[in-house]
């Protein structure tokens, strides 16, 4: 029995301040032409979308680890997903063809510096919650159990299912095609939902067989 997503956009409540969520429903319907240039034109683009600033004094990323600090988590030693893809295109290596959605995931979270996670939502359930992980919490991540005490994290009927850092095993993506939701941490009032959507279309419109759907469409 396949389990019936949630209705996009998931309701979200939150007990952290400062975030804001955005939520992108992403159909990908065949083969995706286009994508591996996208991907490697990210790495040369890298530098540029830094300004020549450190991590540590880009904007974005310096509210990302308040962020980070405020829920209770050191931000360089959990770093935001963003940040470890920022620093291997800063090196000079490609972001990883993985799967399609996962591969523009990663991109647009590059392009915005901010953490994006794609989740397949039929593995999804109910209304969400964006708080603080509790003492003695763990989540069975993409990197094997993962300790989400004092870090921001995602919630849904059956427990922790996302964070920043890492996603759990349960929603991860695993086909080349279907529908999926992206989710983009923005620090509030820092990156502009309207800035991120527009990056998003434009990578898309590089793209075949892709769309995306925002949550006011």
């Amino acid at each position: 029995m396949v389990n019936k997503a949630p209705a996009f956009p998931p309701q979200t409540d939150y007990k952290l301040p400062g975030w804001e969520l955005l939520w992108v429903q992403l159909e990908i319907t065949g083969d995706v032409d286009g994508l591996d240039p996208a991907r490697e034109a990210q790495t040369g683009r890298m530098k540029q979308i830094m300004r020549g600033l450190p991590q540590s004094e880009h904007p974005t990323m310096q509210s990302v680890r308040s962020l980070f600090r405020n829920a209770g988590c050191d931000p360089t030693r959990h770093r935001p997903s963003s940040e470890a893809l920022a620093r291997r295109l800063l090196r000079g290596d490609d972001i990883p063809a993985i799967l399609p959605a996962v591969d523009i995931n990663n991109i647009w979270s590059t392009e915005l510096l901010v953490p994006c996670c794609v989740v397949n939502p039929q593995k999804i359930s109910g209304s969400l919650l964006l708080r603080k992980g509790q003492s003695g919490e763990f989540m069975e991540s993409m990197r094997g159990p993962f300790n989400l005490e004092g870090k921001p994290v995602l919630v849904d009927e059956k427990g922790p299912f996302g964070t920043p850092i890492t996603d759990a095993e349960r929603v991860k993506v695993t086909k080349p095609t279907g529908t999926y939701w992206i989710v983009a941490y923005l620090p509030k009032s820092v990156v502009r939902p309207e800035f991120a959507r527009g990056k998003l279309d434009d990578l898309v419109g590089q793209l075949s067989n892709v769309r995306v759907t925002y949550p006011d469409q």
